[in-house]
């Protein structure tokens, strides 16, 4: 996929092991959690690095897009989640669209909303 440009990350600090997080990000972003590829409508798998990074990307008319979560190991039980986006809004229908998913706010809402429902998520194991 070529470059793109950046458009923001968001982050959210969880209690949680690394492991942990990355089965709630699954939960979260995964029809089925056993399967990254079942990602959502729109998407496709690009990288999934067990617990470290899951990437998705994607195209229409209007965006190409890709969108990366990196988890961070902060310490015993502790791990920051970053969501980061890159994105290219082509023609006038593209800077339309971008203005509609990124200059309303909306992208931001859904974002930290997704962050939020990953750590909600979240299933300790037993230890």
């Amino acid at each position: 996929m070529e470059r793109l440009p950046y458009i923001d990350e968001h982050a959210i600090t969880i209690d949680a092991t690394a492991a942990e997080t990355w089965s709630a990000l699954l939960a979260v972003m995964c029809r089925d959690p056993a399967d990254p590829t079942t990602v959502p409508f729109g998407f496709a798998l690009d990288e999934a690095s067990q617990p470290r990074r899951f990437v998705l990307k994607g195209r229409h008319p209007f965006a190409v897009y890709r969108w990366v979560f990196e988890l961070d190991d902060l310490g015993p039980r502790r791990t920051r989640v970053r969501s980061q986006t890159w994105a290219a809004f082509p023609g006038l229908h593209g800077k339309v669209y971008r203005a509609l998913v990124i200059g309303s706010g909306g992208h931001r809402v859904v974002v930290r909303l997704m962050l939020r429902r990953i750590a909600a998520a979240v299933r300790p194991s037993a230890a």
